[in-house]
């Protein structure tokens, strides 16, 4: 059977492949249209030297049309298909696909992340988050994930930057910050896997942020002690463990303490599990240049969903 370009959108459409309601995808489909409009138009201008000289319309129509595009990025970044396998469902070279994806992935990652309630308001930076934490009194959580990506290949840099515990794999270290019902509000400072959590955060200048929005909260986990020393009245740790020789009352002191921070601190874990369940963030096989734009493009489509709770 020869699969059109009106059964392959009206499959792929489904929630089910895109990972979004089609509401929703109308809803972003709409949103898109105009950026990517004006990204082509630049485009054109660029490759011309000048205004175009034809009446618009004029050309050649695209092979794949603007709403197949946005459908076919959302597949690649729920499933990570092979291109070839789209440009055969739609009947279009492969280079069309991957042509496609470039330009609407961008767009996506550039999108930010939805905040609950306020549907006109999106964050893109690290000061985005903190200047609405502070305006809605949101003690933040923060945490960092690690992402395994392909080994690079034989005399290119990085190939022997293995990650300590993790049985020898190369990984990419995005940090994600949620608030206190697991809602994801930000996923960046996407550093390698080899990097300390702190450090990765440290390097995206969270350090003049603290100081910069005193009456900020935030809960982490033991990897960002030195942030905790730094700044104790604003950021809580794990309690350190108590030595050899402490006591049985100690350590059963250290061990409630540990417990209660964890329980304020484990809906990060949740808001990082939900971006896992698209599979370029499980195992990443794809360019390494892209990784930032297709972890971003994720975590935005999946805070449009955490931000309705």
């Amino acid at each position: 059977m020869i699969v059109t370009s009106r059964w392959a959108r009206t499959a792929l459409s489904h929630r089910i492949c895109t990972g979004i309601p089609r509401r929703r995808l109308a809803k972003l489909i709409a949103e898109l249209a105009q950026p990517w409009l004006d990204q082509q138009q630049s485009r054109l201008r660029e490759r011309r030297g000048g205004e175009r000289r034809r009446a618009a319309g004029a050309g050649p129509n695209h092979d794949l049309p603007f709403t197949d595009r946005v459908i076919v990025t959302l597949v690649i970044l729920r499933f990570q298909l092979p291109h070839g396998a789209l440009a055969l469902f739609y009947q279009v070279d492969r280079a069309t696909i991957t042509r496609a994806v470039g330009e609407i992935r961008p767009l996506l990652a550039a999108r930010g992340f939805a905040v609950p309630g306020k549907p006109e308001l999106r964050l893109k930076t690290l000061a985005d988050v903190f200047a609405y934490a502070a305006a809605e009194g949101v003690t933040l959580r923060i945490d960092g994930t690690e992402v395994q990506v392909r080994r690079p290949k034989a005399n290119r840099p990085g190939r022997r930057a293995f990650v300590s515990g993790k049985k020898k794999q190369n990984t990419i270290k995005p940090t994600v910050i949620s608030d206190h019902r697991g809602r994801l509000l930000w996923c960046g400072a996407i550093r390698p896997g080899r990097m300390h959590d702190v450090t990765a955060l440290r390097t995206e200048g969270i350090e003049d942020l603290l100081r910069q929005y005193p009456n900020v909260k935030a809960q982490v986990d033991s990897g960002y002690q030195g942030l905790a020393r730094d700044f104790p009245d604003q950021v809580t740790a794990p309690p350190k463990k108590p030595k050899k020789d402490a006591t049985d009352a100690e350590r059963a002191a250290w061990d409630q303490a540990r417990h209660e921070q964890s329980s304020q601190r484990i809906c990060v874990e949740h808001s990082i599990a939900e971006p896992k369940q698209w599979r370029p963030l499980q195992r990443y096989i794809g360019r390494r240049e892209h990784f930032a734009d297709t972890v971003t493009a994720i975590a935005g489509l999946v805070s449009d969903r955490c931000a309705m709770r």
